[in-house]
């Protein structure tokens, strides 16, 4: 994410802390800190907010954060039945931004080999992901210890769209891996968001089905293998390096 964060806070109508920071990125890997946005009920009314989480869900009943490691995607057939998800499904939904994602193709390459893609919305405008979030009490820590507290989030994902659909760039997502993180549309994302709503397994339908509508406005192109490393931080890397596949 290398919006301002009063730019993201813009898109997404929502508020912010005026102490919030978010640093640019072009190269985020799970368990650093991504931007979220969600809703609570403050006097009566909900608002939508923007903070900062650590990208791998943290459930509350954790003995130890290291967890949340493997929890950075949460697959959305199984997130009401999942231990580490289903509380948090119930009642503590967001989106999560991003100008864009990597994904890597082994398909049709030499063995041992995989080809970074750089996925984005064809207009630039910053996807939504469908994600879930977590606060975490450390025990270690003091009452008054502004960090006893940690926020996490883990972004939901579904199965790649189906071969030969006719819409190219679902043929090209369905090439480039098997599973797709769940994108929200501006409608879902209102339902996905509201705090009240607690038929988590309608909602969850209602994601699924819109995510390849609203991934056919994204586009893909191949970058250098720089992305690898998370190391490596700068526009340079979502620059174009040749045609697709």
């Amino acid at each position: 994410m290398a919006r301002a964060i009063g730019d993201l806070v813009a898109e997404a109508e929502a508020e912010a802390d005026a102490n919030l920071e978010l640093r640019q990125s072009w190269n985020i890997a799970p368990t650093t800190e991504v931007p979220i946005i969600l809703e609570r009920i403050v006097d009566g009314r909900a608002v939508r907010q923007a903070h900062i989480a650590k990208w791998g869900l943290v459930p509350g009943w954790a003995k130890d954060p290291a967890v949340g490691v493997r929890a950075f995607n949460a697959r959305s057939e199984t997130v009401l039945e999942k231990p580490t998800f289903r509380s948090a499904v119930k009642s503590k939904r967001c989106a999560v931004p991003a100008e864009g994602y990597y994904e890597w193709l082994s398909a049709g390459t030499a063995k041992g080999t995989k080809r970074p893609f750089y996925v984005h919305p064809k207009d630039d405008s910053v996807i939504f992901f469908a994600g879930l979030y977590e606060w975490w009490k450390d025990p270690e820590k003091a009452e008054d210890d502004p960090d006893r507290w940690l926020l996490s989030t883990t972004i939901l994902t579904t199965d790649a769209p189906s071969e030969g659909s006719g819409v190219g760039v679902l043929d090209e997502l369905h090439r480039l891996h098997d599973r797709l993180p769940i994108p929200l549309s501006s409608d879902s994302m209102a339902e996905w968001l509201d705090p009240e709503n607690k038929d988590a397994p309608t909602l969850v339908d209602l994601v699924r089905s819109e995510a390849y509508a609203v991934a056919t406005g994204w586009q893909l192109r191949e970058v250098g293998s720089a992305v690898g490393n998370v190391r490596n931080n700068g526009p340079e890397l979502i620059e174009p390096i040749s045609g697709l596949f």
